[in-house]
């Protein structure tokens, strides 16, 4: 069953086509994008890119695409197709497909005259390969294949330029060759399952046009270096295997690897499975350590997102082995209480005053899941000692727990919450002082550390701390509750409490601990429900405030000024649907069912069988930023979870 369905009739509109993005990745860091019709729009695209150890382990563009020509009775049909700078695309080989299927990996038909020829992609799971499976589905003549490999060899935030330097001399490897372009990368390996003619003839190709980069406002033209080409005799009915990667394979082993790669993967017959399958791409493994990469294509991993995203990614998809080494992983740098933004910075910073009750909370989501106190304490119970310690005597100056049992987070210049978007060094949105999702991940930590502590027989740090939590739920209150207001305040410094309508209240709805009132709950939700809910999740920013931004567009500058001030992120949903489930039970299952099923028409929309970093706040809330999110895909599936296995 062929869940992600597309218009055949409209495949050959490039309009239709291009606005559609492929992606997979591996446990390797590897990922393979382009569009649906193969026409690279980014400068992140590309057939394998992969990290670099020599520089730093960060994403290189090595095969960024890889054309196909048919040749038969002395006639060429290239499938491949590029933009040009001015607009122009040549060649057109989008001309010849005729019907795209994902089911475990996506399956690309073309039909020229009486040939029929398929196309498969897959990355090995934890390797830096990419293997492609060509059928000759029909044919009623004598038909060869060509290949033509274009590489970039360049970071993915950089662009190609023709040059002197690049090395285009390559050796022979078993039914293939290898390359590098410059020093200090690894061998590019080119290899067919069967034996293969390749052809030097180096030569640039230059000026190619990345129109999702000039949407961006970046530099978008880049020259490739297409080292000659392959060719191969094909006969009806065969298949011919072809890899790229960072190691020598053997020829005779490819049809085999392919098939075992296919079946590791799961059916994506379904809304649910095709958004399990999307959060499985963000799971890295290197050596001992196993992350969560924030999303693709360019972020790598960001503490706060990772656990944010954990519930959704492991705890929802039955993993529990992944989430435990997820946990580990962080718990090693955890420094006086508090996580550094990007664990692998050789120089950390200190600015995330949440993500230490995040991980709290990310504990408390797989204690649910594996219910022995005992065990859970063992394993986490130092660091929730140390992250109470780190907040009540910090060692950061800018986050403290104060006498009235709140957290007081602020640093000039800088953003401490996860609104976090910069203009002219600044913080978009100021959010110094007392912030209201802060405050509820506090109590919620506190009392979830309290109870836990409890059933594990931790009865000092019960009597350490159990006092604080009357105090910490009245100074929350007071603080951010007004009778004269629906909802919560965003935020609160020196007295003075910013009452615009954001999604950050809705979080303290969804917490299993919380010093609101049932009443209160439902009041701040129902505001939340006329101002900020989206077909796409939450809106940063009710429309109705001065600062609202609608629309994420043109340049950087103007798309950080969007960022936070109106524009959609997908996550928030899953506090809104299990803040809205709490208060309104079964009677609220209809409603949660509907929003969860709105998201359905997104993955064909925009980056096929997943979900975007950012929507835009107006109607019909197009997709921006990165093109898959791992806090926005884990909210969908959370709250999609949610919404299947409910119980009063």
């Amino acid at each position: 069953m062929n869940y992600l369905k597309f218009d055949k009739e409209q495949l050959i509109n490039l309009e239709y086509s291009l606005d559609k993005e492929v992606l997979r990745s591996n446990r390797a860091g590897s990922y393979m994008s382009t569009t649906l019709n193969g026409c690279n729009t980014r400068k992140y695209h590309g057939l394998l890119v992969s990290p670099i150890e020599n520089f730093g382990g960060e994403k290189h563009v090595l095969l960024s695409s890889l054309d196909e020509t048919v040749i038969q009775n002395n006639a060429e049909f290239n499938l491949g197709i590029h933009r040009f700078k001015g607009g122009v695309y040549e060649p057109k080989g989008h001309k010849y497909i005729r019907d795209v299927k994902f089911n475990r990996i996506p399956k690309i038909t073309y039909r020229l005259g009486g040939v029929v020829l398929s196309k498969e992609r897959l990355l090995v799971e934890k390797e830096e390969q990419v293997l492609i499976r060509y059928t000759l589905e029909e044919a009623h003549s004598p038909t060869t294949l060509r290949f033509k490999p274009f590489l970039a060899f360049r970071n993915i935030h950089q662009l190609s330029k023709a040059n002197m330097f690049a090395n285009s001399k390559f050796h022979t490897a078993n039914n293939g060759i290898f390359i590098k372009l410059y020093d200090g990368y690894p061998d590019l390996y080119m290899q067919f399952n069967k034996e293969v003619e390749f052809i030097p003839v180096p030569d640039w190709y230059y000026n190619i046009e990345y129109i999702e980069e000039a949407r961006r406002g970046y530099e978008y033209l880049e020259d490739l270096l297409v080292p000659g080409y392959f060719e191969i005799p094909i006969k009806k009915g065969e298949s011919i295997v072809f890899a790229a990667g960072l190691n020598e394979t053997k020829p005779v082993s490819l049809k085999q690897r392919f098939t075992k790669e296919v079946n590791k993967r799961p059916e994506r017959d379904t809304f649910l499975t095709s958004l399990d399958n999307a959060a499985e791409q963000f799971i890295l493994q290197r050596s001992d350590e196993t992350d969560i990469v924030a999303g693709f294509p360019w972020y790598e991993s960001i503490t706060r997102q990772t656990f944010v995203s954990l519930p959704g990614l492991c705890i929802s998809l039955s993993d529990g082995y992944s989430c435990r080494r997820i946990l580990d992983t962080y718990v090693k740098f955890l420094k006086n209480g508090f996580f550094p933004d990007h664990i692998h910075n050789s120089n950390p910073t200190y600015h995330s005053a949440d993500a230490s009750l995040w991980f709290i909370w990310a504990i408390q989501q797989y204690f649910k899941k594996n219910s022995n106190p005992k065990e859970v304490w063992k394993k986490y119970g130092n660091a929730i000692i140390e992250i109470f310690e780190g907040y009540k005597n910090p060692a950061l100056d800018y986050i403290k727990l104060t006498n009235e049992g709140l957290i007081y987070a602020e640093k000039a210049g800088t953003a401490l919450t996860w609104m976090d978007s910069y203009v002219d060094g600044q913080p978009v949105v100021q959010r110094g002082g007392f912030a209201v999702e802060i405050n509820a991940l506090w109590f919620n930590a506190l009392c979830f550390a309290l109870d836990l502590a409890d059933l594990a027989g931790e009865y000092n740090f019960v009597e350490q701390w159990k006092n604080m939590v009357e105090k910490a739920g009245n100074a929350f209150l007071n603080t951010f509750w007004d009778n004269r207001h629906e909802h919560l305040a965003d935020v609160v410094n020196n007295g003075i409490a910013d009452w615009a309508v954001r999604p950050n209240m809705v979080i303290a709805a969804a917490m299993d601990y919380s010093p609101l009132s049932t009443e209160q709950k439902k009041s701040l939700l129902s505001v939340a429900k006329r101002k900020l809910l989206t077909k796409r999740g939450l809106r940063t920013l009710s429309p109705d405030h001065l600062r609202y931004k609608g629309v994420v567009e043109g340049g950087p500058r103007e798309r950080e000024m969007a960022m936070h001030q109106g524009t959609v992120h997908p996550w928030l949903i899953q506090f809104f649907a299990e803040g809205y489930l709490k208060i309104h039970k079964r009677g609220g299952l209809p409603f949660v069912k509907q929003i969860m099923e709105s998201f359905e028409d997104d993955i064909t929309e925009h980056c096929i069988g997943t979900m975007a970093e950012i929507y835009n706040g107006n109607p019909p809330h197009k997709a921006r930023g990165a093109i898959s999110m791992a806090w926005s895909v884990a909210g969908v599936v959370y709250a999609t979870h949610l919404v299947h296995n409910f119980k009063e």
